[in-house]
């Protein structure tokens, strides 16, 4: 008589957190504002409002996105703030930067309102692989909500983890 197979993982006290399932859907776009610069680096204030003005904002409907300005324009301070004014209305997230720091405002907004109390005093896995782009940091943040309430924290997979944390008994 055969022996019935047991999930011992999905039968053990293990709680699996992959960042993956909380990615937000929605494009990603990062806006080169220097296209309504003077000469792709320099910004002449009403010429650059019109600019704005004319823009069709709608097109960012929905979408994550991240200002930057590929030329070395010196800008005033005032000059992102102007262009979010835009997209505020429209955007999911407005940030400065690149993608990448566009992925890590993201995420640090989804975990600063992660509730703990289903992992807390439970062994954690942190899942590692994703085919998303979670930013490194996010990790470390959603280590840094969990080192304090789980028994344990560990990253990789249930067949394959890397002890990161174990509270002393």
């Amino acid at each position: 008589m055969a022996k019935e197979i047991v999930n011992r993982v999905a039968n053990s006290p293990l709680k699996t957190l992959d960042l993956e399932t909380f990615y937000p859907e929605g494009p990603r776009t990062l806006l080169d504002i220097g296209q309504w610069l003077h000469q792709g680096c320099i910004l002449r204030e009403k010429p650059f409002r019109k600019a704005l003005t004319d823009h069709d904002w709608g097109m960012y409907k929905d979408h994550y996105v991240a200002l930057t300005c590929a030329s070395e324009a010196i800008l005033p301070s005032w000059t992102f703030l102007l262009v979010a004014t835009y997209l505020n209305p429209v955007a999911k997230k407005v940030v400065v930067g690149d993608l990448k720091a566009l992925e890590t405002a993201v995420f640090s907004e989804i975990l600063s309102q992660f509730s703990v109390a289903a992992y807390t005093d439970k062994p954690v896995i942190i899942k590692g692989c994703s085919r998303k782009p979670i930013p490194e940091t996010a990790y470390l943040q959603l280590l840094k909500i969990l080192q304090p309430v789980a028994r344990s924290v560990m990253f990789g997979e249930a067949c394959s983890t890397v002890p990161l944390v174990k509270k002393k008994s």
